[in-house]
């Protein structure tokens, strides 16, 4: 098969997950974009908003459409590691010896879904760090890779603040995109409630599988990007950072520390998906510029005037992609 028909199979497979996650979801088509196309480039995904807002259907939504095992985590303040990752247990063979048999906790899925990630404890926020970095846990000094496509969308209540834990930086980072999901609007809610309220529910398929999400990766991989366009991907990183030279006044006065390599990673994979969902093997500006914001906007971290103004990390980087020299 040449690129042209690669590409060609690419759009149709990534506009019919769409389609049919659309069946489901109302509305909230930047969400559905943004959460599929770091599922393509390979990342994990932290999504926000208030409760009721359809933060899970969406999830679990996805996976029905993509084959996957889905595996749902409910995260609260007594939640141990263990529970996430699995643990080893004393079993008994037919002749009555006893022996260690590891069993796998809710990690070992290929859609997992944390819910409500901020209500765990640092311990246990910190049992999926080597899963979403390194597709793996290690238990009791054992090291167990996990399954292919394997992607951790978490969920957090953005105005319940009580009884939670703020993700540390170290894990904010780790995630792809953090996807801001808002109130749907009066048309939206109508078509939720005549939805939901009816006893039907909408039928869906799956139209792509595990294996094809790993083909799609090493596609996404080939895409080729210009050498103006990689300079300005990395001095957008770095005018995120309040010393630089090309940072804005927004960013010298708001920001503490900007974003790490690992945002510009998450612009160029997330820009070459949405070049290859469009029909073009190439990267665009546009493409750049439509992924910073929900690339970059977990990973400025404000100074005390930033969060006291109130001050919204878009805000900044929607200043910055305006005022840097493209």
């Amino acid at each position: 098969m040449n690129d042209a028909e690669n590409i060609a199979k690419s759009v149709q497979k990534m506009q019919a997950l769409k389609d049919e996650v659309s069946k489901v979801i109302v509305g909230h088509q930047a969400v559905i974009e943004q959460v599929i196309t770091a599922i393509i480039a390979g990342g994990h995904v932290l999504l926000e908003g208030v409760p009721g807002i359809g933060k899970t259907i969406l999830v679990k939504t996805i996976a029905r459409c993509m084959n996957l095992k889905f595996s749902r985590v409910q995260f609260t303040p007594d939640l141990m590691p263990a529970d996430i990752t699995g643990t080893n247990l004393v079993v008994e063979n037919e002749s009555g010896q006893k022996t260690f048999q590891f069993q796998k906790g809710p990690i070992f899925g290929n859609v997992v879904l944390a819910d409500e990630i901020n209500r765990a404890t640092p311990k246990t926020q910190s049992a999926l760090l080597e899963a979403m970095q390194e597709s793996a846990v290690t238990v009791g000094g054992i090291r167990y890779s996990l399954e292919q496509p394997f992607f951790v969308l978490a969920t957090q209540n953005p105005i319940e603040m009580e009884g939670t834990y703020p993700l540390p930086e170290a894990q904010l980072d780790r995630f792809f995109f953090k996807t801001i999901i808002e109130m749907p609007s009066v048309s939206e809610l109508e078509t939720i409630m005549e939805r939901t309220t009816t006893g039907q529910e909408s039928a869906i398929t799956a139209v792509l599988t595990g294996q094809e999400v790993m083909l799609l990766r090493q596609l996404i991989l080939l895409v080729p990007v210009a050498s103006h366009l990689k300079n300005y991907i990395a001095r957008l990183i770095q005018a995120t950072h309040p010393n630089n030279p090309q940072a804005t006044d927004l960013v010298k006065r708001y920001v503490r520390y900007g974003a790490s390599p690992r945002g510009g990673q998450a612009i160029m994979l997330a820009g070459k998906t949405i070049a290859l969902a469009k029909g073009r093997y190439n990267l665009a500006m546009e493409d750049i510029k439509k992924m910073a914001i929900p690339a970059l906007r977990h990973r400025l971290i404000l100074n005390f005037e930033g969060d006291a103004a109130g001050i919204k990390t878009d805000q900044i980087i929607s200043d910055l992609i305006k005022n840097l020299p493209a």
